[in-house]
Order: C-alpha cells, then sequence, then structure tokens
C-alpha cells in the first residue's frame, strides 16, 4: 500500500481507538473497509492522495461496491459509517479543506423489529431442570443473568467477579466503547450466581484461572461462541421449537420491562445504549404486540 494512504488510515485508526475508544471488532471492521478503499483507489485512480480525494472517487467506489459484490444496505451503511471517520480524521489534520460528508449518504434500512422470545417461553428455557454440578450450575446462572441484566454475550464472557455487587444486587458491566454502566440484577439470578459462586466456581479453579465470573470447564474465560452454544443447548432441553441466541434474552429484556411499564430512558440505561434512539425500537416491538392483543381479543378487531 502507499504510504500516504497507509499512514492516513493509521492515524484514523488510533484516534479512533484512542479519543473514539471504539472496540476492537469496529477497529477491525474498520481497517477493513479502509484498506479496501485505499486498493480500489490504488488501482482506479493510481494518482490520487488522500488529500486530493472528491465526490467522484468516492462515489465510484460505492456504486462498485454495490454492483460488484452486491451488499445489502446494512452492508453498505458498514463502508459509509467507516469513511466518514476517514474523511472526519483527513479533516481534522488539515489534510483536506473540504468537507466530503455529501458524498456519503447513508443508505435507508428497513425497519426490522428485534425477535423476543415471550414471557412464557423465557419461563419454560429457565425452569429447565439442570444437573447439580459444577456446569449445571454455571449454566444456570448464565442464563438467569442474561434475561435478568439484558447483558451482550460480549459483556458477559467480561464480567470479573468485583464487578458483582452482591449487597446492592448489581452488576458493573463494560460496555461498548468502554463506557461502564451498572445494571441491577434480580433475586432469582443473584441467587443461581450465588450458588455458582459457592459450589461450582471452586471447583474448576486451576493455577493460572483469571477473575472471570463465568468459567469454562477448563478453568478458562468462556467465549461467545461457547455462550451461544449453552443458551442452545438449554433451548432445545426447554424443548422449545424456535431458534434461540444470547441477544434474544436482551430483546426480551427490554420488551419485557416495556410491557410492564418501565420507563424508556431507565431501559437504555440498563441496555448500555448510548442513544435513545436505539432503545426507541422496543416501543415498536410492544406496539406490535399490543396490536396482536387487541386483533385477538376485541370482539371488532
Amino acid at each position: 500500500m502507499n504510504p500516504a494512504w497507509e499512514d492516513a488510515i493509521e492515524g484514523c485508526l488510533g484516534y479512533l481507538a484512542t479519543e473514539k475508544s471504539h472496540a476492537v471488532n469496529t477497529q477491525m471492521i474498520n481497517r477493513i473497509v479502509l484498506e479496501s478503499f485505499a486498493t480500489w483507489m490504488e488501482s482506479n485512480y493510481p494518482a490520487c492522495a488522500p488529500g486530493a480525494l472528491t465526490g467522484e472517487e468516492i462515489r465510484g467506489f460505492l456504486r462498485s461496491q454495490k454492483a460488484e459484490r452486491r451488499l445489502a444496505p446494512a452492508s453498505m451503511k458498514i463502508i459509509v459509517v467507516a469513511l466518514r471517520h476517514f474523511f472526519a480524521n483527513l479533516k481534522r489534520e488539515r489534510l483536506i479543506r473540504y468537507d466530503l460528508q455529501p458524498a456519503l449518504d447513508l443508505p435507508q434500512l428497513d425497519q426490522n423489529l428485534p425477535e423476543m422470545l415471550s414471557e412464557a417461553e423465557v419461563n419454560q428455557l429457565l425452569s429447565v431442570e439442570l444437573p447439580d454440578t459444577p456446569l449445571g450450575l454455571r449454566n444456570c446462572a448464565l442464563l438467569e443473568v442474561l434475561y435478568a441484566s439484558g447483558l451482550r454475550a460480549g459483556e458477559l464472557v467480561s464480567l470479573r467477579l468485583e464487578n458483582m455487587l452482591r449487597e446492592e444486587k448489581l452488576l458493573r458491566v463494560i460496555g461498548k466503547g468502554n463506557r461502564e454502566r451498572l445494571v441491577p440484577v434480580g433475586e432469582k439470578a443473584v441467587g443461581a450466581l450465588d450458588q455458582w459462586l459457592a459450589r461450582g466456581r471452586p471447583t474448576l479453579v486451576k493455577p493460572k484461572t483469571g477473575g472471570e465470573l463465568f468459567l469454562s470447564d477448563h478453568g478458562r474465560r468462556l467465549t461467545t461462541a461457547r455462550i451461544w452454544q449453552i443458551v442452545q443447548e438449554m433451548a432445545k432441553l426447554a424443548g422449545l421449537k424456535k431458534k434461540i441466541w444470547p441477544h434474544l434474552l436482551r430483546h426480551s429484556f427490554a420488551t419485557h420491562l416495556l410491557s410492564h411499564g418501565a420507563d424508556l430512558r431507565a431501559i437504555q440505561e440498563m441496555l448500555g445504549h448510548a442513544s435513545l434512539a436505539t432503545t426507541q425500537v422496543y416501543t415498536h416491538v410492544d406496539q406490535a404486540r399490543l396490536k396482536q392483543v387487541h386483533r385477538q381479543y376485541h370482539p371488532r378487531a
């Protein structure tokens, strides 16, 4: 890669990592997009340096991505967002003097309502009889915490012993962008955690075990892939026919809180959303549920 492009990309990614606290996965996605853009530029506009970019080259790149790779709007949005970060950093570093944002319209996305479990289905999942073994105690606590707190799978595997505030019934969670939040957990989740910490976790501890709250059977930190497997295994044991994954419990957590009268701002805080607009999707889910109830029970629906 041309050193000018390499320096511009590294400068942008360094700024986003240190000043904007972008997560590792976000940094990796941005790198892939920007390196792909630089490669395309060198093939199609070899004489064009980052500081000489115009809307023409940018629109050409976006057209090529959409036509050649047949990307969906959601994938195109990822590319556009990464390029916006890149161009904003070029302007911040005074490598360009003009605004390239008008060349980067975000694609319109369909409003897909998040899937969720009903309260009966959640109860069915959490009522699975698990063996009174270390792994059984762990899986029970893990499921209870997922539904009680609405954590992402990545946040769950990152929980450490010191993140559990037992007396206050709170979890200290480090979410996206390294933002810290306190999330309450209910009595059932706390009880399941107590059993796991008293009778399950100590038997899995190995000499090199760290302070993670949840451990694998080898005494190591769980992976998000293993969390997926555990949730799907529990769903199968519960006899649930639909596909279950960890984020489905997060959606269910938020929707059930809202349907029982919880304040949207409080739900935003518990989910760790930076913007209320992200949380507002659950108001649409609740409206859909209300319409379904109305159609089912109103005599003139």
